[in-house]
């Protein structure tokens, strides 16, 4: 009797974690093994040698927006057409590894001048920059086809299998080796793995992959590409201003420094609810469950950024130590702010993500000339008192980044019920 009636509560725990929630907790692992790697080789490698791999690092984020762009335009296609799995799938796997291998050999010329435009110790770190490239491609195709599909245990695997491998063998390779190489081997052993896992469980469909359509899902593939770089810019820009505004030595770089560490506050509220977006987006390319999923999904986020800034605000000094200690203390009251630019960053990539599976491109216009609108506020910040240059800059951000917000939000409600009025065939090819 006793065995019989835990059973149900016990299966639906365990369906919980197959579903969603496990959905959640594999992103969250993620990220959090990403970082961890970046964080733990700092340690290893010292000021120095962390400088070059935190810049292939980011020139490796940077190339990542084909990835996402692939893994967007793949879960748009088959959420919104799901009688034809079979042939995107195909389709998707094709332009997958040709954009892998353009991009693969195209990082291969550029391993010279990336030697050189990043100051490494050697031209191997650059050359296993490009060898990561090509499985790091490959996995967006894979992670969109079982994100449009909804097998969100099947994408934990994959997603796990992105962070876990990475901080194991990067940790070995930097305790026997800490050099630049050795990180960077490491980085491109495990992008094979995940890249493996997502092989492995889209093993046994097979069709035929029509040309038109690959043309198609390419002109797709870059349009979001170039929207997600456009948010990855805004995203990251206000950094390289702080340390154009704020240069040299003493109190000027100390503040540039103190925004820095704020911004890991930022990132973290950024990061929290990503596994919202990649739950939501075969929602939101569905005409019929768009505005639902848009305005559930907003209200979690934004749920999730009002926890987040009122626990900077009542917690600062807990929150001062996970940003760097008491060498930051100078920043400890304006914390919360930041927490307010990772909510507002937040939402602004599920709106992205909302244009995307609509296909609007009005919205990747509006990030780019927010960019612009912040590199001319920077400017301008560079032109005022350099005590108060770090707060005028932490609320021109918040300025840029919620107008952006409202506009974007305003824009997507609009078309969503326009959409719903007259909604637009979806196709293979559109």
């Amino acid at each position: 009797m006793t065995a019989t009636a835990s059973a149900p509560p016990r299966s639906k725990v365990l369906a919980l974690l197959r579903g969603t929630a496990g959905m959640a907790i594999a992103t969250l692992v993620m990220n959090v093994a990403t970082y961890g790697f970046q964080m733990i080789a700092a340690r290893l490698l010292g000021n120095e040698r962390y400088g070059g791999i935190a810049s292939l690092m980011n020139l490796l984020l940077i190339i990542s927006v084909f990835q996402l762009g692939l893994q967007a335009t793949a879960a748009r296609r088959v959420a919104s057409t799901p009688g034809d799995v079979r042939e995107i799938e195909q389709v998707i796997k094709s332009v997958s590894y040709r954009t892998a291998a353009i991009l693969g050999v195209s990082m291969l010329v550029l391993a010279k001048p990336v030697e050189e435009l990043l100051r490494l110790d050697s031209i191997y770190p650059a050359l296993l920059l490009a060898v990561t490239a090509v499985p790091l491609t490959v996995l967006g195709g894979q992670c969109g086809i079982l994100q449009g599909e909804r097998r969100w245990s099947e994408l934990s695997l994959v997603y796990l299998a992105t962070g876990v491998p990475r901080v194991i063998v990067g940790v070995g390779a930097m305790l026997v080796r800490p050099t630049e190489g050795a990180a960077m081997a490491a980085v491109a052993l495990t992008a094979f793995a995940p890249a493996i896992v997502g092989a492995f469980v889209l093993r046994h469909r097979r069709s035929d992959a029509p040309h038109r359509a690959v043309r198609a899902t390419v002109r797709e593939m870059l349009s979001g590409s170039l929207a997600l770089l456009g948010f990855f810019v805004l995203s990251n820009i206000d950094l390289l201003i702080a340390r154009n505004i704020m240069p040299g030595k003493g109190a000027e770089a100390a503040a540039a420094g103190l925004y820095a560490g704020g911004l890991i506050v930022t990132k973290a509220l950024l990061f929290l609810p990503q596994a919202v977006v990649v739950i939501a987006f075969p929602s939101m390319s569905a005409v019929g469950t768009r505005l639902r999923a848009l305005l559930t999904s907003l209200g979690a986020i934004a749920g999730l950024g009002v926890l987040g800034i009122a626990g900077t605000a009542v917690l600062s000094g807990l929150a001062l130590v996970f940003v760097g200690g008491d060498d930051y203390s100078a920043i400890q009251h304006r914390l919360w702010l930041f927490a307010v630019i990772g909510t507002f960053l937040s939402l602004l990539q599920l709106l992205v993500y909302s244009a995307l599976a609509r296909q609007h491109r009005a919205a990747s216009l509006m990030v780019w000339a927010a960019v612009v609108v912040l590199l001319a506020l920077g400017a301008h910040i560079h032109s005022i008192p350099r005590p108060d240059r770090l707060d005028a800059l932490i609320h021109a951000v918040i300025a840029v980044d919620g107008v952006l917000t409202v506009a974007l939000l305003a824009l997507s409600l609009w078309h969503l019920r326009h959409d719903q009025r007259t909604p637009r065939p979806e196709t293979l090819t559109a």
